[in-house]
C-alpha cells in the first residue's frame, strides 16, 4: 500500500518562505480538497443510504478514530443535539484514550487493536448501529480492529480515510477514500486530510439528519435555543413561518421550547 498521505511535500524549504508565501501556498493545496471529496460523493451516497434505514429502525452512528480523526467526529456528534434537537446518543464520538485523548494524545492508545471494539461494547453496541471509522492513513489498528469485529457480528461499517486501498477500507462495508495527495508539511494530516474529512462528515451528519425530518424547508426546526443568537434565529423562523410578530414569536418559544412545535401548534 502506497501512503499519500505520508508522501513528500511538494514544497521545499518551507522556513525560508515568507508569511504571504506560506500563507497562499497552504490555500492552493486547501483548494484541491473539495475536488477530491467530490469525486467520492458516490460512496458518500452508499453509506448515508446505509445509515438512514437503521437509524428509522432505532440504530444510532458512531464515528471512531484516534488523534485529528477521533477529535473530529466527536465534534461532528456533539454538534447534532444543538443543530437538530436528537438525544446525545444517537450519534456517538469514540477516539482512542478516551475523552482524556481529546485534549492530550494518550500513548500508544491508538495502536491496541482490541481497545477500539472494548469501547463499542461498553456503549452497548447492536447490529442496528452504524459504525464509521475515521483513519487518514487508513492503518490505526484501534479502527482496523474494531471495524474487522463489528463485521464479523454484522453491523454496517463504513470509513473515511485518504490513502487508497488501505486496512481500514478492507474491513468497511461503505469506505470512502478521498486521496488528497501529499500534505504541505509532510505528513501532517491535520491539514488537508483533516480537512476532507471534516467536509465528508458535514455530508454525512446533514443528509443523514435532512433525511430523518430533522430539517424544515432549509431550517433547523429542531435546534436547541441555548443562547441568545439561537433564540433570535428561532423567533425568525417562527415569525417567518406562522405570520406573526416578534413578540408573539418569542413567547410562542418560550412556551413550546422548539421551533417546531411552536410552529405545530400555533392557531392562530
Amino acid at each position: 500500500m502506497i501512503k499519500t498521505t505520508e508522501s513528500d511535500s511538494h514544497y521545499e524549504d518551507l522556513e525560508q518562505m515568507s508569511v504571504s508565501e506560506l500563507l497562499k501556498n497552504i490555500n492552493r493545496e486547501d483548494k484541491t480538497v473539495s475536488n477530491s471529496v467530490e469525486h467520492q460523493i458516490p460512496q458518500i451516497e452508499k453509506l448515508i443510504n446505509a445509515i438512514v434505514p437503521k437509524m428509522k429502525n432505532g440504530g444510532r452512528l458512531f464515528y471512531l478514530g484516534a488523534g485529528t480523526s477521533g477529535r473530529l467526529g466527536i465534534v461532528d456528534a456533539s454538534e447534532c443535539p444543538p443543530t437538530f434537537g436528537v438525544d446525545h446518543g444517537l450519534v456517538i464520538g469514540l477516539m482512542a484514550g478516551g475523552d482524556s485523548a481529546i485534549r492530550k494524545a494518550v500513548e500508544f492508545a491508538e495502536d491496541d487493536t482490541n481497545l477500539g471494539w472494548n469501547d463499542l461494547l461498553e456503549n452497548k453496541i447492536n447490529f442496528n448501529d452504524v459504525v464509521i471509522g475515521i483513519a487518514a492513513s487508513g492503518t490505526t489498528p484501534y479502527v482496523i480492529g474494531a471495524l474487522k469485529k463489528c463485521q464479523n457480528e454484522n453491523i454496517t461499517t463504513g470509513c473515511i480515510v485518504c490513502n487508497s486501498g488501505s486496512p481500514v477500507a478492507d474491513v468497511s462495508d461503505y469506505p470512502i477514500e478521498v486521496v488528497v495527495g501529499p500534505e504541505f508539511i509532510t505528513g501532517s494530516t491535520r491539514m488537508k486530510s483533516g480537512t476532507a474529512q471534516k467536509l465528508v462528515l458535514n455530508m454525512i451528519s446533514s443528509a443523514v439528519m435532512i433525511r430523518l425530518g430533522k430539517v424544515k424547508g432549509n431550517k433547523m426546526v429542531d435546534m436547541q435555543p441555548s443562547n441568545n443568537k439561537l433564540i433570535h434565529r428561532g423567533i425568525k423562523m417562527i415569525m417567518k413561518e406562522v405570520k406573526v410578530d416578534y413578540e408573539t414569536a418569542n413567547l410562542l418559544l418560550q412556551k413550546f421550547g422548539s421551533v417546531r412545535k411552536a410552529i405545530n401548534n400555533y392557531n392562530g
